[in-house]
């Protein structure tokens, strides 16, 4: 295995700042991938097809997944990318400005703040954190180090939806008392996968990181690590979290709530899974209740929003004067009594989820410094994370809980507290 000692990562660190320059408008911006799964793997892409972006590292603690994307990224015309298995080797490169992250949810907090350290500015894919602590840090240390950390929330550089949100804090169906947010997203199960040894090329420890050692499992690995308590956060903070974060964007939502209360369970299949396929959860504000229900299972839509292949994703906002519907197709607005549709708008060019053009606005806010030029700063994403994580410990604990904002910690509850945050595995620690 690949290791960095402390002080050897911490020098590296140091002269990565000192490196870092104040982008120009016209200066290249070299970025490492870190994560070359699906995700990271549509990042490296991405990058590839914007002007001024240079694709110049790779990691992957998978030696395979970093051939093949560096295949990827030759074939585009640009040099072989540098290859790294430890993502704090890339840290200490100082040729590196910025860090593309799309690892696993739990090691999310961990490699931003390490990259910050090192004078790195960061795009990190959602969730922003895998348990609420981790968010608080990650706003404070991107604050402190002046890097610049954009999540993965697409939503918020895509057309349609920022043309919904702007009319909706414009009062177009008035005073906003209800959100909904929705997660009807088809998922089969996922069997069971035993232990075995770990294929070679594979460094496991380096995946598991910030959580438990465990026997390898295919599951554990591939994707299925989302319905896994140690490394992901279920379906409402994968898939999820976007539609959270447009709950809290449309009603202009910006502190946690003081209850909240999540039921379900994981229905229908004996597997592996760990967390819920069907869950409800209530966030409760003076004035205002936001839901968001998970469904896995065969069901139909809500609302008006359609099927879109087996899924219903989207939002639904209540106001006092109609109401309104957004999903990747579109908007709808329904005003008076009796009810008509008074708006119908389909997407841009960039479609559902721009993700192009969200990181295109993280490239142009590291060229002018500015965390608020971010359409998706980090205390944006953190926040949308921790209501995903409110939702999960009241499930886990079977309660509603209530939130002490200035404590940071729920009130009169040491087992709800104690998922706050979790038990790292040294040394990677938060």
């Amino acid at each position: 295995m690949s290791t960095v000692s402390r002080r050897h990562f911490f020098q590296g660190a140091a002269l990565a700042a000192s490196a870092m320059r104040v982008q120009g408008a016209n200066d290249r911006i070299n970025l490492g991938i870190i994560g070359l799964g699906g995700r990271g793997a549509d990042h490296t892409r991405t990058y590839l097809e914007i002007p001024g972006a240079r694709v110049a590292a790779l990691c992957d603690v998978n030696q395979a997944a970093r051939e093949k994307l560096n295949a990827v990224v030759m074939k585009a015309g640009q040099e072989k990318a540098k290859e790294f298995n430890d993502m704090r080797e890339l840290y200490a490169d100082k040729g590196v400005d910025a860090v593309s992250i799309a690892t696993p949810n739990h090691w999310h907090a961990l490699s931003t703040i390490w990259a910050c350290q090192a004078g790195k500015d960061v795009y990190c894919e959602k969730p922003a954190s895998h348990n609420i602590h981790e968010g608080f840090r990650m706003v404070e240390v991107a604050r402190k180090t002046g890097r610049l950390v954009q999540i993965g929330s697409q939503s918020r550089s895509t057309e349609h939806k920022m043309r919904a949100m702007q009319l909706l804090h414009d009062g177009v169906i008035g005073k906003i008392y209800m959100a909904k947010g929705l997660c009807f997203k088809r998922r089969k199960s996922i069997n069971r996968t035993p232990p075995e040894k770990v294929p070679a090329g594979i460094d496991w420890n380096l995946f598991l990181g910030p959580a438990p050692m465990r026997e390898f499992t295919w599951n554990r690995f591939r994707y299925n690590w989302h319905w896994f308590w140690d490394t992901g956060n279920g379906d409402i903070g994968n898939q999820g979290v976007h539609e959270m974060d447009i709950a809290l964007w449309g009603t202009k939502t910006s502190a946690l709530p003081k209850f909240t209360v999540s039921t379900g369970g994981k229905f229908a299949y004996d597997d592996d899974q760990e967390t819920p396929n069907t869950q409800i959860a209530t966030f409760e504000y003076p004035g205002l209740e936001i839901q968001f229900e998970v469904r896995g299972l065969i069901t139909g839509p809500e609302g008006n929003l359609p099927v879109r292949g087996n899924n219903t994703i989207g939002n639904i906002f209540w106001g006092t004067e109609g109401w309104m519907q957004v999903d990747g197709g579109g908007f709808q607005v329904y005003k008076g009594e009796p009810q008509e549709k008074l708006m119908d708008e389909k997407p841009g060019k960039g479609g559902a989820y721009d993700t192009k053009a969200h990181m295109e606005n993280f490239l142009a806010a590291v060229r002018t410094r500015k965390h608020t030029d971010l359409h998706a700063d980090i205390e944006v994403g953190a926040r949308a994370a921790a209501l995903c994580h409110l939702a999960n410990i009241s499930y886990r604990v079977g309660r509603k809980l209530a939130w002490d904002d200035a404590k940071k910690q729920f009130s009169g509850d040491a087992e709800a507290n104690k998922l706050i945050t979790r038990d790292y595995r040294k040394p990677y620690v938060v």
